[in-house]
């Protein structure tokens, strides 16, 4: 069996997350009652076990924004006591001005290898995190996002098909900034057009050698854990990225909501079947270890 590095996950205690707290508010993986309670490492790890994960990468998951780097302080104490995860995408908002105070704050913590600044923007608001589209071309957001390259860190790019030009040039204007966007590029629109704006935009965006692209959160907008649906956009992503610019992640406990995590491995596993093992290998395992800086951590699977 090839071993499985998670490349995207989460964990959280409730009482840290203003969004499990009160009112629902709009996540584009619609309502999420059943998340409403901590999650921690050990609950994953046991969700993980007998899949053949071998490692992971924990993505931030929307702290208060003043709080970024004591989430990062908690993930790195759950990773000394338990060694997974064995990366952290922190976060940080390059609009602030003190963003820098923050990027230099979360270098302290040695499993930091990245950072996630959500950029998504929808014309439907139920998908909508920023108020505008064109947040990544600001001065100050730039300015603070090119400190990214003195850490050697990478950027967890978030963006729906529409902003995917801008996001490319991003890219092109940062060319030793590793980008893993997410969830393959978030094909929401599942029309003729829709497609096609999509596949326009991740041609552009794989048309710049420092990005790569997960393959994740499958489910996010049809609820549901298909074989077939996964299989599809894995191959579509898969002709125009190369397996060795792809990497899967679990979206993990937000998959919960309509799937175990085994069903998710198996969905992944049987659309690359047909690649070669070094394909196979890039994809789950081998990328994700490059991108993110994992080189020597454990190999042994849960």
């Amino acid at each position: 069996m090839i071993p499985i590095l998670d490349s995207h996950h989460h964990i959280w205690r409730q009482a840290d997350l203003p969004w499990l707290n009160g009112p629902e508010v709009t996540r584009v993986f619609g309502p999420y009652e059943g998340l409403r309670r901590d999650y921690l490492m050990e609950e994953l790890m046991a969700d993980m076990a007998g899949s053949g994960i071998v490692g992971s990468v924990y993505l931030q998951v929307n702290w208060a924004p003043e709080q970024a780097v004591d989430e990062a302080a908690w993930v790195q104490s759950v990773s000394d006591r338990l060694g997974w995860p064995n990366g952290i995408v922190a976060y940080t908002n390059f609009s602030d001005e003190d963003s820098p105070d923050t990027l230099k704050k979360l270098s302290a913590f040695p499993k930091v290898r990245g950072i996630r600044h959500q950029l998504h923007w929808h014309e439907n608001d139920l998908y909508r995190i920023q108020p505008r589209p064109d947040v990544m071309n600001d001065t100050t957001w730039r300015k603070n996002f090119a400190r990214l390259e003195d850490y050697g860190w990478s950027f967890d790019l978030q963006v729906f098909a529409s902003q995917m030009k801008d996001a490319a040039k991003l890219a092109a204007d940062y060319p030793g900034i590793p980008q893993i966007l997410q969830h393959a590029g978030m094909a929401q629109d599942r029309s003729s057009e829709g497609l096609a704006l999509w596949r326009d935009g991740m041609k552009a965006l794989a048309d710049q050698p420092n990005v790569f692209c997960k393959l994740s959160a499958f489910g996010t907008f049809i609820h549901e854990n298909s074989e077939d649906h996964i299989a599809e956009l894995i191959g579509q992503t898969l002709e125009i990225f190369s397996p060795e610019r792809c990497l899967f992640g679990s979206n993990y406990p937000i998959e919960m909501l309509w799937t175990p995590y085994a069903p998710i491995v198996t969905a992944h596993r049987k659309a690359i079947a047909h690649l070669s093992e070094a394909d196979q290998r890039a994809i789950l395992h081998d990328t994700a270890v490059g991108v993110y800086k994992l080189d020597g951590m454990a190999a042994e699977p849960l």
